[in-house]
């Protein structure tokens, strides 16, 4: 696909009609494209947006952006920001615009996605034996000699699935080598013998190439800086080993992969430490949240809290919702619930409440639980709350926001719209 058709695909997106499939969105646009829609500039809270509406800062997305590419080539990174965070196209294009070598992607679905898109690199953080996948794979390859696809293999017996299915593909199918982060971690080869016989798997074959080692670190068992250093140092040891073996004889680069968003301080400690290998190394950084980052997981776990002098990300989310009931002084109800807010690792987080134009802190208001359509929010005596007032919230693991609003307004610091950002999960 080339860069013109990408463009193209991309803006088709702003030719889709606004209608009952993206919810929040005014009742009044219905029939608009979204981009007529972007262009009359409206107003969040005074422009007929239903609540609950999502809403992506502006300004913290494009902060965001801007640190991350700062950081990664501070430290020597390239950069495949994982995109099933989002799974937005338009995303995806802001992120390679600000440096990113590709996109991390985990499942066929999403790849295709992110090719119809003209997504021009894709790195699949996980084994591939489905063969319908892997004729996908192989044809969109033979078809774009620009297309570079990389994927984990972690096991003999995938090797052999992928080679059987890739018969007669015209070219092979770049490998990495999944490591493990430790017994009872998620997947990947537990040892370093049994990477070699993984390694000497894909050798045999013609349809694949090995091109390096990688891992997620964010698995490692009861994480902290000393044993994900250690699973790091493990994995830039695979690498030399597999190197000096001369696995990787005809590469133009070795690539060396990890880094989800909770530890790339120390993926960028460790692979600085990657010693001189027969080839360049590609140090591929993986990390995905940071695009909206978060009011709670990822807040409290971000390197950057360790090292405040590279800088600070920007929870760029809030969810906007009303109280539709106030049945206690101590008790009061909003009007979304599981099917609107991320909730997999922490609550939602009252954070301001708007009445009459006049925004003002959430103070004495908190979420204690949510059911499908509501939250719960417990209020103190200093709470002011009415029935008619809209509460933001924080949310928590933006990996869980993005899946449940197909069309989330982008939102300036002064309340107006400036875009929507389409995902496809």
């Amino acid at each position: 696909m080339t860069a013109d058709t990408a463009a193209e695909s991309l803006a088709r997106l702003a030719a889709e009609r606004v209608d009952h499939r993206f919810k929040g969105l005014p009742p009044d646009a219905d029939g608009l494209t979204v981009g007529e829609l972007a262009a009359e500039r409206r107003n969040l809270f005074t422009g007929g947006f239903a609540t609950p509406v999502l809403a992506l800062s502006a300004e913290r997305l494009e902060h965001n952006l801007r640190l991350m590419e700062t950081y990664a080539t501070r430290h020597g990174l390239a950069f495949a920001p994982h995109g099933k965070t989002s799974m937005a196209p338009q995303l995806f294009q802001r992120q390679i615009e600000h440096g990113a070598w590709g996109i991390t992607l985990a499942v066929p679905h999403q790849a295709r996605v992110a090719r119809a898109f003209g997504t021009r690199r894709i790195f699949l953080a996980n084994e591939l034996v489905d063969a319908a996948a892997l004729r996908w794979v192989s044809a969109e390859l033979d078809a774009d000699p620009d297309f570079r696809f990389v994927c984990y293999v972690d096991s003999v017996r995938g090797v052999e699935l992928m080679d059987a299915a890739l018969s007669g593909a015209g070219r092979p199918v770049d490998v990495v080598v999944e490591l493990a982060a430790g017994e009872g971690a998620r997947t990947g080869v537990r040892t370093e013998e049994e990477c070699a016989a993984v390694a000497d798997a894909v050798a045999r074959t013609r349809t694949l190439r090995l091109v390096g080692v990688a891992g997620y670190e964010g698995e490692v068992p009861k994480a902290d800086q000393e044993r994900v250093t250690a699973w790091l140092r493990r994995l830039v040891a695979l690498a030399a080993g597999f190197d000096e073996a001369g696995r990787f004889e005809g590469l133009d680069e070795i690539v060396v992969s990890a880094g989800g968003s909770a530890w790339f301080d120390a993926v960028a400690e460790v692979f600085a430490e990657i010693p001189e290998l027969s080839r360049p190394v590609c140090k591929l950084l993986r990390s995905g949240a940071y695009v909206s980052h978060d009011d709670g997981h990822y807040r409290k776990l971000t390197p950057f809290n360790r090292v405040p002098e590279e800088g600070a990300l920007e929870p760029a989310f809030r969810l906007w919702t009303q109280v539709v009931s106030r049945p206690s002084a101590e008790q009061a109800f909003v009007n979304a619930g599981k099917r609107d807010a991320a909730y997999d690792l922490d609550l939602p987080f009252a954070q301001v409440i708007r009445r009459d134009g006049a925004e003002r802190p959430a103070t004495g208001v908190s979420v204690t639980g949510l059911s499908d359509q509501h939250a719960w929010l417990s209020t103190t005596p200093e709470a002011d709350l009415e029935v008619g007032d809209w509460v933001g919230l924080g949310l928590s693991h933006p990996c869980t926001s993005f899946d449940k609003w197909q069309l989330i307004p982008v939102v300036a610091a002064d309340g107006t719209v400036v875009d929507y950002v389409r995902t496809f999960f």
